[in-house]
C-alpha cells in the first residue's frame, strides 16, 4: 500500500503515518516538517500547502491519500494534484448546523475562502464543509470521516487529559453540569486504525467517527478507576453557577474541559457510532485511554481556581 499523508507531524496525522509504517506500507508525508518530528520510516516530501503542489505529488502513484486539512485552498491544491487517487478526508462533527441534535444534518453553509480561526473560530465547521465538497467532487473516490472529540496520548489540546490528571490527584473534584449529561470521545489510535482499514477497502461515504455516548458521571468514574482513584469525590456544579462565576466551557485557560452549555449542545457529543462500528470501527473503553494522558499538556481550570469555585458553591 502506497500512502500519502498530508501532514504527519502532529497528533492524528502523525498517528496515521506511524500506524501505516507499522503495517509495512510505503508512507510519504507531505508537509513543511516544522510542527514536530515525523515518525520513523516515512519519506518526507517538503511542501508548504500555501504554495503550488510539487510535481512529486502528482507523480507519486498513491493508492490512497489521507488529509486532515481545514483550509479549502489547501485541499483544492492537493485534490487537483492527485487525480485518480482514493481520498480519506478527516472532517469534523462541527459541520452540522444543529448542535442540539445528534442527527447527521443539516450542514452549515460552506465557507470556500481561507479564514483565520484566531479571528473567527466559528468558521471551522463551514470551511470543513467546503473541504468535504472539494474532496467529493474532485477525487476519484472518497471517504469522509467526521470525528467528535479525538483524545489520547500526545493530544495537544488537553481537553480530555485534564480529567485523568485531575482525578489522579484526588480530593474534591468540581464536576460540571449534570451527571447524566451525555459525552463521547474517540481514541486517536482507534480512529487511525479504522481510517487505514477503510483506505485499504476503498470504502466510500460519510461517517460520524465518534465514540460511544455515555453519561458524564460514567466517563469520570471510569477515568478515575483507571488512574487509581476508586472512590472519586465528585461535586456536580450546575451550568448556571459556572457561567455566573466565569468558568468557560469546553477548552482553554480557566475552562472545565468537555463541559458544554445545555440544551444548546445536547447533540454535539451524542452522535450515533453505530454506522461507523458497522463499517469496522473498534472502540476501546475510556479507561484504556486515560492512563496514557497523564503526561499530556493541559490548559484548564487551575487547582486554586477550582477550590475557589467549590467554596463559592458550598457557601451559596
Amino acid at each position: 500500500m502506497k500512502l500519502l499523508v498530508l501532514g504527519g507531524t502532529r497528533f492524528l496525522s502523525r498517528e496515521i503515518a506511524a500506524q501505516a509504517v507499522a503495517r509495512g506500507w510505503d508512507v510519504t508525508c507531505a508537509c513543511r516538517g516544522e510542527s514536530g518530528p515525523l515518525p520513523d520510516g516515512v519519506r518526507h516530501l517538503p511542501w508548504d500547502r500555501a504554495d503550488d503542489a510539487p510535481a512529486a505529488l502528482a507523480e507519486g502513484g498513491w493508492d490512497a491519500v489521507v488529509d486532515v486539512a481545514r483550509l479549502p485552498s489547501h485541499v483544492r491544491r492537493a485534490v487537483t494534484a492527485t487525480p485518480g487517487t482514493h481520498w480519506v478526508f478527516v472532517s469534523t462533527i462541527n459541520v452540522y448546523a444543529d448542535n442540539a441534535s445528534p442527527a447527521m444534518g443539516p450542514l452549515v453553509e460552506p465557507i470556500t475562502a481561507d479564514v483565520d480561526l484566531t479571528v473567527d473560530p466559528e468558521a471551522y465547521g463551514a470551511m470543513k464543509v467546503a473541504c468535504e465538497e472539494l474532496v467529493r467532487t474532485g477525487a476519484t473516490s472518497s471517504l469522509i470521516a467526521r470525528p467528535g472529540l479525538i483524545v489520547g496520548p500526545d493530544d495537544p489540546t488537553g481537553r480530555f487529559a485534564h480529567w485523568p490528571q485531575r482525578l489522579a490527584r484526588g480530593g474534591e473534584v468540581l464536576a460540571p453540569g449534570r451527571p447524566d449529561d451525555v459525552v463521547q470521545v474517540i481514541d486517536v489510535r482507534d480512529l487511525t486504525t479504522w481510517l487505514l482499514d477503510l483506505a485499504v477497502s476503498r470504502t466510500t461515504g460519510a461517517f460520524d467517527a465518534v465514540g460511544r455516548p455515555m453519561p458524564f458521571a460514567e466517563l469520570l468514574t471510569s477515568i478515575a478507576a483507571a488512574v487509581g482513584n476508586e472512590s472519586p469525590e465528585l461535586t456536580w456544579v450546575d451550568a448556571a453557577f459556572l457561567e455566573e462565576h466565569g468558568v468557560p466551557p469546553w477548552e482553554g485557560e480557566g475552562s472545565l474541559p468537555l463541559w458544554l452549555p445545555r440544551p444548546a449542545y445536547d447533540g454535539m457529543l451524542a452522535h450515533d457510532p453505530g454506522p461507523a462500528i458497522a463499517a469496522g470501527l473498534r472502540l476501546r473503553p475510556v479507561a484504556d485511554t486515560a492512563p496514557g494522558c497523564l503526561d499530556s499538556p493541559v490548559v484548564a481550570l487551575t487547582p486554586e481556581r477550582e477550590a475557589e469555585v467549590l467554596a463559592a458553591w458550598h457557601a451559596r
